[in-house]
């Protein structure tokens, strides 16, 4: 599909002139200048690596700031926001319903991580995919309703992509439905912010569905990755995305009052990074003292795509120094970030950590199942003889898995894998070896967990506690073993244990 660029519109307007513009009044020159050299150290600020970001109102697509808007990016897993539309545009046509059955196939049944890992012949309702497409963030799923929607995948791509020109995302190009890594895959910032005032405004009835804070599948809950929802004072939506090469992504929707915001951050280098800097926009935007462009802000449409090949984030956000294995589930915060912002509004606080708070549950976890709505399945009957609870690690076990997760591993979003590091050679057991000390393994006699498949999409011997529900009784009681055995080493990729209650 062929690619073309926007042209840049006569009313563009230029920031620096806009601010300068007026400013000086009365000896403010001076301060102005201390603001601007302020904004030039600030965390927007331009550089070869400046992540993309993007702040605009919903109600009339004024920008109240931008940096990079247009540069080309890989959307990672925001492209569910596509997926989502293109179904509920179905639905709103009238080529099928909320209850439609989808059957998972087995190219939806092989995506990578994160994914509910549900068998082939696996039915599930749209409405319930979509859910677990938005929250989990579940690529079989995503899948699963682009075959339900168009037939196909190639046929359901070809949708998204006429969805996109058809809105005017002329910078975005998609070649799957849950932006698991494709170079061709790109999108915008401005593209984004675009798409997600088109899911505000074509499909106001299913607003609950982006800011569900969480799933409850059989007796697993699953939370929601955007890490706004019930932390930030009016955050109401709508996605997260990350694969190596993309960095941390958020496209966010807020409201306080009668004023709602969207906010893009895009290539973020943490989850925590990408939360607080998008907490950061929505406080500045909802000050209506603050503005880079005073009194004159450009419109959405006023951004021009910059086209050329999309930024590649992996090295810094895959490489081997990270304290913890990047993942969309990763909370550590970004050593390399700016601890706040030195300019503008001296009310605004010094960080994004500072407006995030324990809200109340704004609505409770959203129970989500396989089968019909007449029909519901057995869950346990949606799982492969073969996807059974592994047993818990020790505390040893876990103790390698964290010292060896600065390694770069498969993403739990992304499906980005790696090479399994090689596993030290256990020592041969002796003749007099006590049993009682050599029969000792991580978990014996130990209540099975909930299991996934690892979030590293490489071979593990021992795993610990991951999301996707599968039956507990799928298990066969522990048998001691008749001749003494060595305890194994833990895989030196083991992905560090999610937080329990998502």
């Amino acid at each position: 599909m062929a690619r073309t660029k926007s042209r840049p519109d006569a009313r563009a307007i230029s920031i620096r002139g806009t601010f300068l513009r007026g400013a000086c009044f009365r000896g403010a020159c001076l301060g102005l200048a201390a603001a601007v050299l302020a904004l030039a150290a600030s965390p927007f600020a331009g550089s070869a690596q400046a992540n993309p970001v993007l702040l605009v109102e919903a109600d009339t697509g004024r920008v109240l700031e931008q940096k990079e808007a247009g540069r080309p990016w890989h959307p990672a897993s925001v492209t569910k926001l596509m997926t989502v539309y293109v179904a509920l545009n179905a639905v709103k046509n009238g080529r099928l319903t909320l209850d439609t059955p989808l059957t998972v196939s087995a190219a939806a049944a092989s995506q990578q991580p994160s994914k509910m890992g549900f068998k082939p012949g696996t039915v599930v309702t749209l409405d319930n995919a979509m859910k677990m497409v938005l929250v989990k963030s579940a690529n079989d799923m995503a899948w699963v309703v682009g075959e339900g929607v168009a037939g196909s995948m190639p046929a359901f791509v070809a949708e998204m992509n006429a969805t996109a020109a058809h809105l005017g995302m002329s910078g975005t190009h998609f070649e799957n439905p849950n932006g698991l890594p494709d170079p061709d895959q790109i999108t915008t910032a401005r593209d984004l912010a675009i798409l997600a005032r088109a899911i505000i405004y074509h499909f106001p009835e299913h607003e609950a569905l982006f800011r569900i804070p969480a799933i409850k599948i059989g007796k697993a809950v699953l939370r929601n990755y955007n890490r706004l929802i019930d932390r930030y004072p009016g955050a109401d939506g709508m996605k997260t995305g990350f694969v190596c090469g993309s960095g941390y992504n958020l496209v966010a929707t807020a409201t306080r009052g009668n004023k709602r915001l969207i906010a893009v951050v895009l290539g973020a280098r943490s989850g925590t990074a990408r939360t607080e800097q998008t907490a950061l926009l929505f406080e500045k935007g909802f000050q209506s003292s603050w503005s880079v462009f005073g009194a004159a802000q450009p419109l959405l449409s006023n951004i021009s795509n910059t086209g050329g090949p999309a930024y590649d984030m992996k090295p810094e956000v895959c490489g081997g120094k990270r304290a913890v294995t990047a993942s969309e589930a990763d909370d550590e915060p970004d050593p390399g970030a700016s601890s706040g912002f030195a300019f503008a509004a001296p009310t605004l606080p010094k960080s994004g950590a500072e407006l995030l708070q324990t809200l109340p549950p704004s609505m409770p976890p959203v129970v989500v199942y396989v089968g019909t709505r007449g029909a519901p399945q057995d869950l346990s009957t949606a799982y492969a003889s073969d996807e059974k609870p592994k047993k818990k690690p020790d505390a040893k076990d876990t103790k390698q898995a964290r010292r060896t997760g600065g390694a770069e591993t498969a993403s739990a979003e992304s499906g980005d894998t790696a090479k399994p590091a090689a596993k030290p050679k256990p020592k041969p057991a002796t003749a007099a070896a006590k049993p009682a000390t050599a029969t000792a393994s991580a978990g014996d006699g130990a209540k099975p967990s909930v299991s996934d498949k690892p979030a590293s999409g490489t071979a593990q011997k021992k795993q610990v506690q991951p999301q996707a529900p599968v039956t507990a009784g799928s298990v066969p009681a522990a048998k001691p073993k008749p001749k003494p055995k060595p305890v194994e080493a833990p895989a030196e990729n083991a992905a560090p244990a999610p937080k329990p209650a998502t």
